[in-house]
């Protein structure tokens, strides 16, 4: 029998994305940023000087995956893979600052004899090394959208695996409700946001999904970006990926992850619970206190790839996926 595999409404051809040698035009990307003064507005630090730009570009060139499977499932969006430099300098990790341009910082992170322990309400914990992630589950690339709640986008083309192939190895008990995610944290390297001094903050990061969320087919671990393994602003050496979640959801660096029974506190909600939900879900119907959800900047093709403005769509556009999981439209 022949299988008829019918496009979702929001893919487009796979030869229409954005093709790899357009990742690296970055001295036309720059120029057309900086003409139209568009860089100040976003605090993209996007730096002429070509020692920078290597020393960025060095960040990057982490290790290339072998053997590079795309899901055909996630192999297609209805916008163009967003500019590798520009992903690679443009990122949230408030260990190491609260602007975007972290990506220097961010070189601190240690990821040498990483282990991640899963534990908690399982019947099977385990403590896993970089070895056992890489190998143990079967990697593959799935280009999602990114959303960040500070009503920005761009698409990614992750490396990683499935979270609920974790979930069948160490297999949750009845009483797992929940599941925490736990970020590494140094407080010797930790810099922390510049609008609070990072000792009074609820470090570690940690984030938090419910066990049904996370056994969904679209909550992944990536452990690569760009066909190369995570380079550390992108939450080396692996991060959660939940693309109808805003970003702050995705928790980057993970060391533990804990089945539990109650829900637990997670950064954001704990510091400011009553502009970032536990659920955040993507919802363009309800804005932030601050401002609206309703549009999104996005990193876009075009031919001066600039930043294009975008409806914002409900869960990020994934909801034939995960709507279910939701009795009520929640943020």
């Amino acid at each position: 029998m022949t299988l008829i595999r019918v496009p979702k409404s929001w893919e487009i051809p796979e030869n229409q994305i954005t093709p790899e040698a357009v990742y690296f035009n970055r001295r036309r990307f720059l120029k057309t940023l900086v003409g139209a003064s568009i860089l100040p507005i976003l605090g993209c630090q996007a730096s002429s000087d070509s020692e920078t730009n290597k020393e960025l570009a060095a960040t990057l060139n982490q290790p290339t995956v072998k053997s590079l499977n795309t899901n055909p499932a996630f192999a297609n969006v209805d916008r163009p893979i967003t500019n590798e430099l520009l992903a690679g300098q443009y990122n949230n990790f408030y260990e190491f600052g609260s602007g975007k341009s972290i990506w220097q910082a961010a070189q601190a992170l240690p990821t040498d004899e990483w282990k991640v322990e899963v534990t908690g309400l399982v019947k099977n914990p385990r403590t896993y090394d970089l070895d056992d992630l890489r190998k143990k589950f079967p990697l593959e690339e799935r280009i999602y959208r990114f959303r960040c709640v500070e009503a920005w986008s761009m698409v990614l083309p992750w490396l990683g695996f499935p979270m609920r192939l974790l979930m069948e190895e160490v297999e949750p008990t009845s009483k797992a409700k929940f599941v925490r995610f736990t970020s590494y944290d140094d407080p010797q390297i930790r810099i922390g946001p510049a609008w609070s001094f990072s000792g009074k903050l609820p470090w570690p990061y940690t984030e938090g999904l419910t066990v049904e969320e996370m056994a969904n087919d679209l909550a992944f671990f990536a452990v690569g970006i760009y066909g190369h393994f995570l380079p550390k602003q992108h939450g080396a050496p692996i991060r959660e990926v939940v693309p109808w979640k805003y970003g702050f959801k995705g928790a980057k660096s993970i060391v533990k992850i804990e089945f539990v029974e109650t829900q637990p506190a997670t950064f954001w909600n704990t510091l400011i619970p009553y502009e970032y939900k536990f659920e955040a879900n993507v919802n363009p119907d309800v804005p932030h206190p601050r401002w609206s959800q309703a549009t999104e900047k996005f990193v876009g093709k075009g031919p001066n790839f600039s930043w294009e403005r975008r409806e914002t769509l409900p869960y990020n556009g994934y909801g034939e996926y995960v709507a279910q999981l939701y009795s009520t439209s929640r943020t």
